[in-house]
């Protein structure tokens, strides 16, 4: 053995190498003799490592051996033995056989662990930690031995070690499935503890430990199907959970220590799912404002905001109804959150956002209509720092809550539109991200979609950002650059990844390609197209070919207007390179490719006219002279749109080198191309008959777009020189050439123009810039003097109406439209009879200009027209008469919208405009003008309804009634209510408005908030039939919800309040109707706009006061003084109201009317009697003495004469029974009444009324118990 040993000493290996040596040669007493002398000589870590490489040996001898060397090893280095142990352990977790050596060593570790961790009583982090994380290491396989050491020294009635409670807590979190069955009694021994911790850093870890043991109950019941003991529940935990809550909420929460007050606020959260709900639904009201209240202690915001989420989502969870008392305060307190400035170099920051955002989308699942209005409210706000975030929480919301949004996709894009006005790059950051969220949602495709369509290109062709940056650079700043970036990749994920936008954006994208302000967004745009196109070409679908002549009138430029463009660039282009070798050169060039277009006439007839608009740009006359002749002795004159081709590429040439062009088609009419070839047995003489005759209509159409497009000063001189000349010499034998050059001839020397010319310059007088007004000034000055001279004049002749424009000019810069309308109307006096056609149909055109001062100045001076000169026109009335009728089906879509717009702009909305509009209505082609311009047409058509009550229309027109034409409602109860024969008869007219707001509040709510706007101006509009109609529309809109939705309860509320003094009786009793039908639509708004629906006193004693009126007022406010007396604490306001309602009874002696409305709130004054504030009181008492002539009963009006008095006192018992016998006996049928108005005020604020309301069904159910 000594020798054993010595060969051992002497061996030079590694320790480790000498261990498995000695274990496979079974040197047992030589093993444990050469670890201790390891153990001081040799590297502890290899030994180490090697014994444990050797515990899973098969040999018992060597397992056993193995196990002594480590417990010698583990006690005279316990510290490094433990560190190595753990680590290996953690770094082969898939060891399996547990041998007695194991299970001991194991025993001893947790032992020795144990020990370390707790031997000094004072906290000692790095050495107690590092045992701490030992024995949960060990743990997650040896529980219950872990559990049997830590419970040893968890005791009742003895604080803990800080480490054995952390412990704890890691051990739940590491083995959920392992500590769950443990926890019950663990927390059943905590309690007490609780009360015994004093320091802070015991608080904390107690607060972490249950805030761990928490989840980890939450995870094992999320997972029961995994667990070992599937019949835990959650009340099994709940009682200790909460007297925990109760110690931590009400004692630690307070703590000047910000750390400990953060790990509290973070176990309160985690432990309110394990609450009972009704202990739960008791804390919401303390537990929510006091953590709210930590957002101002603490800097660090993310355990506040995620404790947050957990009390909600717990809350949410079990159906809480208070939890809408706070809605309020945590709506504020986290758009603040959410407002705040996200530091992305900051994971703390990132993660409170995302809580903050979490934290919406459950109260979204809730409170959908409250939360998605207080967004919507807040993108009014107009700081930036406010938009971003509510941005951020609209984008969530969409993107999280998909079901609850989705009835409010309307809304949100109405809303939209207002951030993006913004001019802050932040806010359009968020706002492209909203949008990008709403596509993958279905929003794009909604009415509207085109809007944020259109807003991503528009950031896409934003400039570069040139500003000089002074002072440090916001870390948050989106330059242009980013944004348009940000754009770009937008738009190319719209169109690759969401499919059902294909149709939104194709053809639409087409559109922005030619103007000029989407210049720099031509590569996102054709990429994304290109996209588009191959995808709808792969897949076949018949929309991937445009009819350009039926998609998308308004937007896309017409054929010949875009190919106009296409020359004036190539012009621009071609002058900005100014190199006159290169022009010529591409000149030649295409005139070479001529013959490569015989299969395509369209682009070879516009390849001429570019190769005129080049050879327009040369300056090299013998280039211009060469290619003029190869382009007309090429052409195939057979075609007749190759000939017109031609023609006009001669004339574009002829704008530059008049010379030249004139020499060279007098050249070409002298060519042999005018000459007839001899054909064998003149067979073919017809054939070259007609070849010929293609030629020299080649050559007109040449000179007559040279006369077109050369400079006016040269080519009149050379119209007789050289144009007629040259025609006369080739045409004099053909009628066509007779009749073209007369034709010709007159329309150089007659000034016919003058109809044409007058109705396009005469409504530029009232165009909105002064500089066209002094042009068409002068223009029309100068055309009536040329006619003066054509109708034999001299020269010197001063015509006093001509002159009278002069002095027009001097006054143009502030005009006066009046002054403008006349001076417009009598330059009519000096046209000829002749021309009074052309200008009527040219003024005609004038009605759909797109400046809307010009569209009226074309209707006066027509109007003026046909009243002065209408008698020369007998001969036009059978076509305008038939004019509304016939023009519609010949205007293209575009041109219809026009008119529309036309006839709603006009004020005085007459007869034949009406009927004009209904054949626009029923034009095949008007459904998408009358969708863009609806509001506008309702609102026309709803004012003429007004104007036609009553109004019979013209004997010999079929229409019975002016205002059968209307925009009917898809509502089927309009037509079974007869709305429509009620709106036309003046007795019932109110009554079919009332009907009309009320479907369209229900059918066309997107729609409302253009249509108010419509409406508003007619309010002051000098006819009273129209006021009537207009306030009686918005009155009945306050009677329903979605005014609110909408945000239209100011503007229809003010509208009410200054409709109060109008001179109508009707319009002021609409008014106060509209007042009180607030309490219907829009109650939670009663509080806020509580003053204005008192305003009947002003009615109620004024001169303007009427029976009518009082009788709105009295059910205004029988419906306004029931959410008074909910929501309004002010003692002042209610009364006022209460002695509104006396004063009003006043007017109402012998009418049943306003006996209904007495007995509508005798209840509410019955119940204040005993209202808290003695000067309500005295207001009942005397509303109530004042209205008891009214009730209708005898006894009622003697006990209130002499019970009610202001300086009595009341024994309130004994006045409720008796007036209930005296209700039962004269008015039984009233009871059932009484009893649903009774019971609302069992909501009451104060206790008093709620007794009241009791006491006074007691006595109803008592005296009358078969009621």
């Amino acid at each position: 053995m000594v020798s054993w040993y010595l060969r051992v000493r002497s061996c030079r290996c590694q320790p480790r190498t000498i261990i498995t040596w000695l274990l496979c040669c079974h040197g047992i007493q030589l093993l444990v003799v050469c670890v201790c002398h390891v153990t001081e000589r040799t590297n502890m870590k290899q030994v180490t490592l090697a014994l444990l490489d050797a515990a899973t040996d098969k040999d018992s001898e060597v397992q056993e051996q193995v196990r002594k060397s480590m417990l010698t090893l583990g006690k005279q280095q316990p510290d490094r033995v433990l560190a190595m142990c753990q680590d290996y352990l953690l770094k082969h977790p898939k060891v399996k056989s547990t041998p007695l050596y194991v299970i001991e060593l194991t025993v001893s570790i947790i032992s020795l662990a144990s020990d370390e961790m707790t031997r000094s009583k004072d906290v000692i982090p790095d050495w107690q930690q590092a045992a701490s994380n030992i024995l949960v290491a060990v743990g997650n396989k040896h529980i219950n031995d872990i559990m049997e050491e830590i419970l040893s020294k968890f005791q009742p009635g003895l604080l803990p070690h800080f480490f054995v409670v952390q412990t704890l807590a890691n051990l739940s979190d590491s083995n959920v499935y392992g500590m769950v069955p443990f926890l019950n009694a663990i927390l059943g021994t905590m309690l007490p503890m609780l009360n015994m911790a004093k320091q802070d850093n015991m608080k904390w870890v107690f607060s972490s430990a249950l805030c761990h043991f928490s989840d980890s109950i939450l995870e094992y019941l999320a997972n029961l199907d995994k667990a070992p003991d599937p019949t835990v529940r959650k009340d099994t935990f709940s009682s200790e959970i909460y007297a925990a809550f109760d110690i931590l909420f009400n004692n630690w929460l307070q703590s000047r220590e910000s750390k400990l007050r953060l790990t509290v606020a973070e176990a309160l959260g985690s432990m309110c799912h394990l609450m009972a709900g009704d202990k739960l639904e008791e804390q919401i009201p303390k537990l929510i404002p006091a953590i709210l209240s930590l957002y101002k202690k603490n800097n660090e915001h993310y355990i506040i905001s995620k404790s947050l989420c957990q009390v909600l989502d717990a809350s949410v969870n079990m159906g809480s109804r208070v939890l809408e008392t706070q809605l309020d305060s945590l709506l504020f307190a986290l758009h603040q959150q959410v407002s705040a400035p996200v530091d992305y170099s900051n994971p703390p920051t990132i993660k409170n956002h995302n809580e903050v955002l979490r934290c919406f989308s459950i109260l979204a699942n809730s409170f959908p209509d409250r939360l998605v209005m207080f967004v919507l409210q807040k993108l009014e706000n107009s700081n930036e720092r406010s938009r971003v975030g509510s941005l951020a929480v609209l984008r969530h919301l969409i993107n999280s809550t998909t079901s609850t949004m989705e009835g409010k996709k309307l809304l949100i894009l109405a809303s939209i539109r207002q951030p993006m006005a913004d001019h802050s790059n932040k806010v359009k950051k968020r706002v492209v991200q909203v949008i990008s969220a709403m596509a993958h949602h279905g929003y794009l495709e909604l009415e509207g979609g085109e809007l944020l369509v259109r807003f991503i290109v528009q950031n896409c062709a934003l400039p570069d950002t040139y500003q000089v940056q002074f002072g440090p650079t916001d870390p948050e700043e989106v330059t242009n650059e980013a944004l348009r970036t940000m754009c770009d990749n937008t738009l190319h994920l719209l169109t690759t990844t969401v499919g059902r936008l294909a149709d939104v954006l194709w053809p639409k994208l087409l559109y922005y390609l030619t103007p000029p302000q989407f210049s720099n967004a031509t590569t996102p745009l054709c990429k994304s197209l290109i996209v588009l196109g191959n995808k709808k070409k792969s897949n076949q679908e018949p929309s991937f070919n445009i009819d350009f002549t039926q998609e998308g009138r308004r937007k896309i430029y017409s054929l010949e207007a875009f190919l106009c463009y296409i020359l004036c660039l190539l012009s621009k282009t071609l002058a900005t390179i100014d190199d006159d070798k290169w022009v010529c050169q591409l000149a030649a060039e295409a005139t070479r490719y001529l013959s490569t277009y015989n299969n395509a006439i369209e682009e070879k007839s516009f390849l001429y006219q570019c190769i005129g608009m080049t050879l327009q740009q040369s300056f090299n006359k013998e280039v211009v002279r060469k290619q003029l002749q190869e382009v007309l002795l090429t052409a195939r004159h057979n075609d007749a749109v190759e000939r017109e081709g031609v023609a006009m590429g001669v004339g574009l040439c002829a704008n530059s080198h008049l010379e030249g062009t004139l020499a060279k088609l007098d050249e070409f009419g002298k060519s042999d191309a005018f000459k007839k070839s001899p054909s064998i047995f003149n067979l073919l003489k017809e054939r070259n008959d007609v070849e010929v005759e293609k030629v020299k209509s080649t050559l007109i159409l040449c000179y007559g777009q040279v006369a077109l497009n050369a400079p006016p000063e040269k080519i009149l001189n050379r119209i007789d020189q050289d144009i007629l000349r040259s025609i006369s010499k080739h045409f004099n034998t053909k009628p066509f050439a007779d009749c073209f050059c007369v034709s010709f001839v007159q329309n150089m020397v007659s000034f016919h123009n003058l109809g044409a010319l007058l109705g396009r310059l005469s409504p530029r007088c009232s165009d909105p810039h002064p500089a066209v007004r002094t042009a068409a000034i002068d223009c029309i000055y100068t055309l009536l003097y040329i006619q003066l001279r054509y109708e034999g004049f001299s020269l010197d002749y001063k015509d006093d109406a001509v002159d009278s424009l002069l002095p027009l000019k001097d006054r143009l810069e502030n005009p006066d439209h009046s002054v403008l309308y006349k001076a417009c109307s009598d330059l009519t006096k000096r046209l000829p009879q002749q021309q009074m056609t052309t200008l009527v149909f040219m003024l005609f055109e004038g009605l759909v200009d797109s400046q809307t001062n010009c569209c009226r100045a074309s209707s006066v001076i027509l109007n003026t027209l046909l009243k002065n000169r209408g008698g020369g026109l007998q001969e036009l009335v059978a076509h305008t008469h038939t004019h509304c009728s016939l023009f519609s089906w010949f205007l293209p879509e575009k041109k219809l919208q026009k008119k529309m717009t036309l006839l709603c702009v006009g004020v005085h909305f007459s007869f034949q405009m009406t009927c004009g509009l209904k054949e626009l209505l029923l034009n095949g082609q008007s459904q998408e003008p009358v969708v863009t311009l609806f509001p506008r047409l309702f609102s026309c058509l709803t004012v003429r309804l007004g104007a036609s009550v009553g109004v019979s229309a013209p004997r010999d027109n079929n229409t019975k009634h002016t205002a059968s034409v209307h925009l009917r409602c898809r509502d089927q109860r309009l037509d079974e209510d007869k709305a429509w024969d009620l709106i036309k008869e003046p007795n019932t007219h109110i009554t079919g408005v009332t009907l009309l707001a009320r479907a369209m509040s229900k059918h066309a709510g997107p729609r409302l908030p253009s249509i108010v706007e419509c409406l508003c101006p007619s309010l002051n509009n000098i006819y009273e039939c129209q006021r009537v109609t207009v306030t009686a529309f918005f009155s009945e809109l306050l009677n329903h919800h979605v005014v609110t939705e909408l945000m239209l309860i100011d503007v229809l509320m003010n509208n009410m309040m200054e409709r109060i003094s109008d001179p109508c009786c009707t319009v002021r009793m609409l008014s106060v109707r509209g007042l009180g039908n607030i309490a219907e639509g829009s109650p939670e708004k009663v509080h806020r706009h509580k003053q204005k629906c008192l305003c009947f006193s002003f009615l109620a004693s004024g001169p303007l006061a009427g029976k009518l009126i009082t009788l709105e007022a009295m059910s205004g406010l029988s419906k306004v003084l029931l959410y008074l007396d909910k929501k309004n604490e002010n003692d002042e306001i209610r009364c006022a109201a209460i002695h509104l309602m006396g004063n009003l009874s006043k007017f109402g002696s012998g009418e049943p009317v306003f006996k209904d409305q007495i007995h509508n709130v005798l209840v509410s004054l019955l119940l204040h009697l005993v209202d808290p504030n003695p000067q309500v009181v005295k207001a009942c008492k005397f509303a109530m003495r004042v209205c008891a002539p009214v009730v209708g009963s005898e006894q009622i009006t003697t006990m209130f004469q002499n019970h009610l008095h202001e300086d009595k006192s009341l024994h309130y018992g004994e006045f409720i029974n008796d007036l209930t016998k005296y209700l039962i006996q004269d008015f039984p049928g009233m009871l059932n009444f009484y009893h649903i108005s009774v019971i609302q005020f069992f909501k009451s604020n104060w206790p008093e009324v709620r007794a009241g309301a009791a006491m006074f069904i007691g006595m109803t159910r008592l005296l009358a118990p078969n009621v």
